[in-house]
Parts: structure tokens; sequence; C-alpha cells
């Protein structure tokens, strides 16, 4: 006979990610400091919505609200995808990493 034990509680799983919508492309995926070969340095990791973030809020200069609604998500969810960038970007150009841009599959 199975007794439910009242202290194990049931595990949920996260919701999955919707996709969001990416439309710039970056012209190149490796962005590094000068004079250092590649192989040498640590690399930081900007995924493609990441990219996406930081070209419509700081190079085409789109209030949060309109570069949200372009990618098909929500103001909350595109700020946390803009410090999480911005934070990347800064500890790449801080610490000497390799930026690199992730292609999704």
């Amino acid at each position: 006979m199975f007794v439910e034990d009242p202290k194990i509680e049931e595990i949920e799983m996260p919701r999955p990610c919707i996709r969001r919508r990416i439309r710039g492309n970056p012209s190149s995926h490796y962005f590094k400091p000068a004079g250092i070969p590649k192989r040498k340095l640590e690399e930081s990791l900007l995924s493609e919505d990441e990219f996406e973030a930081i070209r419509l809020i700081d190079y085409e200069n789109l209030p949060q609200e309109k570069a949200a609604s372009r990618m098909q998500i929500s103001q909350p969810t595109l700020s946390r995808i803009l410090k999480s960038a911005r934070n990347k970007l800064a500890e790449a150009i801080i610490k000497g990493k390799v930026i690199k841009i992730e292609k999704s599959n």
C-alpha cells in the first residue's frame, strides 16, 4: 500500500520559453580585444534576445514599451533581458573577454 507523504510537494515545471521576434542580425558574431589571440580569452555569451534588446533600445533609441512590442514580449521581460545584456557587455569590456553572440537553432 502506497502512503502519500504530505511533506513532499509536487514539482512544477517552468513555463516553456515563448519564441521572441528577432529582426536584427549581427554583422559579426565575435568581438574581442585587439592584440590578444581569441584562444587566450574567456567568452561572454550574448543571446540573440539580448542582442536584439540592445539593438532596439541602445542603437535604435526606442522606448522600452515599443521595443517590447516589436519583440512580442512584455516590458518587464524586456527590462530583464536588457539588464542581463548590459551586465555581460560591461563585464566583457572591463575584464577583456570575447563577446560571442549566440545563434539560435
